[in-house]
């Protein structure tokens, strides 16, 4: 299970397009990475995605992941980055990746999330 907490504890994920869009580029970044995602669900200022790192490792996909979907939502919300992080990054350098020996405890735990996945949404539905 990984974790990718937003930078100042913005509570960014509450606004609706935010939310959506940066759900639909970390399925863009599973995509490219080839990266299997089983659960995904936000809370206002993070995100929690159970996934098969494959040979990654840990600082390496949270690299892949964070670099590519912050870079991409900050670029296509420009607002968000001046109002919201002034000009920085938009994660928190800091990751919470671990391995989850209980598989039912975690899909249970993000599905108590504030918005749980409801389903992959492509990016070209915006």
């Amino acid at each position: 299970m990984a974790t990718f907490k937003v930078k100042y504890c913005h509570r960014i994920f509450d606004i609706l397009g935010v939310r959506e869009l940066a759900n639909a580029l970390l399925y863009q970044a599973f995509d490219k990475y080839e990266i299997n995602c089983r659960k995904l669900a936000f809370d206002s200022d993070h995100v929690h995605m159970i996934i098969d790192m494959g040979l990654y490792s840990r600082p390496e996909i949270a690299k892949k992941i964070k670099g590519y979907v912050g870079r991409k939502l900050l670029g296509m919300i420009p607002w968000l980055k001046k109002t919201k992080f002034w000009g920085s990054g938009l994660w928190n350098p800091a990751s919470d990746i671990r391995s989850v020996n209980d598989m039912d405890f975690y899909m249970c735990y993000l599905d108590k999330q504030k918005y749980a996945d409801a389903g992959q949404t492509m990016l070209s539905a915006y």
